[in-house]
């Protein structure tokens, strides 16, 4: 099954604070904050939300179509895509921007604070997926270009093709209305407990009233695991096992992507959402976005001794 990854290319520049961000922000001052971090020191990692997912992909044995636009300084990102069998088809580049770039700092406990320079993403990736079987794909539409966004919603709409909604960090930018109809039609909403009270927000709905519109909903909630909410109602999902958590950064991106493989692979969500759980295990254990590795037989041995072995086969 082909899969599409709708998303973001960026660089990472991730930096550590040694200390809490609790202890240096004052509640009654925050109206007027004005705070500097002093950190240990600076790693540029390959990042972005398409980038993540689709590396996660690879490393779970397939090739996505990534679907993103990237600036004049891709070269050494397009060369780490192509080195991991990465098709570069749906990427558009942007000769008079730099690759989209974002400044990552973490706390002391895993809370972070992000700066984002959108770049070359503030251009559409101008992909149309005229050839594309829709009965054998799914996507995933991930923050990214706005107008990428709203547009590949409805072109998966009208071509009935399956597709997750991840809105994350996109939230703040995106209308209430954009938010209700890009949720609508979903086959899977997804999202960590902060962004999905702001969705709940900004859109007026319930999660009673968002499964109306969308089948299945995921909330991630870091090491506390995650919660499948669906037509037969809710189920917890364990965090699965790691190695020790080094850097938070990614993980989500890589939960979707065991999540996509297994919706790809015909599994139950419950199976889907713990595939998640693996994946995001390894990446939570090193520094940056693409920087841990697995093989599929890794995942498989730690997805059976966290969870047992799944209940259906691929298809």
């Amino acid at each position: 099954m082909n899969i599409v990854v709708s998303g973001s290319l960026a660089y990472d520049r991730i930096m550590d604070f040694p200390g809490l961000f609790a202890d240096h922000i004052l509640p009654e001052k925050i109206h007027n904050i004005n705070v500097c971090f002093m950190v240990n020191g600076l790693q540029e990692k390959f990042g972005g939300t398409a980038g993540n997912i689709a590396y996660n992909l690879a490393l779970l044995g397939t090739s996505p179509l990534i679907v993103a636009a990237a600036g004049k300084d891709f070269g050494r990102y397009r060369q780490w895509l192509l080195d991991h069998h990465l098709s570069l088809e749906g990427i558009r580049q942007v000769d008079e921007e730099f690759t989209a770039g974002a400044y990552i700092t973490t706390d002391r406990a895993n809370n972070q604070i992000t700066g984002f320079n959108p770049g070359a993403m503030n251009r559409s990736a101008h992909y149309d997926f005229n050839g594309l079987d829709p009965t054998d794909a799914l996507g995933i539409i991930a923050p990214g270009n706005l107008e990428d966004m709203r547009a590949h919603s409805r072109r998966f709409k009208e071509m009935g093709l399956r597709y997750i909604f991840d809105p994350g960090q996109a939230i703040p930018a995106l209308s209430a209305a954009d938010l209700i109809e890009m949720t609508t039609g979903a086959a899977l909403l997804i999202s960590n407990d902060y962004e999905m009270e702001m969705i709940k927000r900004a859109t007026g709905l319930d999660l009673a009233q968002i499964l109306k519109r969308c089948p299945a909903v995921i909330t991630t909630l870091g090491e506390n695991g995650s919660i499948l909410h669906g037509a037969d109602g809710a189920v917890s999902i364990e965090a699965a096992v790691n190695d020790g958590v080094v850097d938070p950064t990614g993980a989500g991106d890589a939960y979707r992507a065991g999540v996509l493989m297994g919706m790809a692979q015909g599994r139950d969500l419950v199976t889907c959402a713990r595939m998640g759980s693996v994946c995001a295990s390894y990446s939570v254990s090193h520094h940056g976005t693409q920087t841990h590795h697995f093989t599929p037989e890794d995942f498989w041995g730690r997805f059976e001794a966290c969870y047992g072995r799944p209940m259906r086969q691929p298809v």
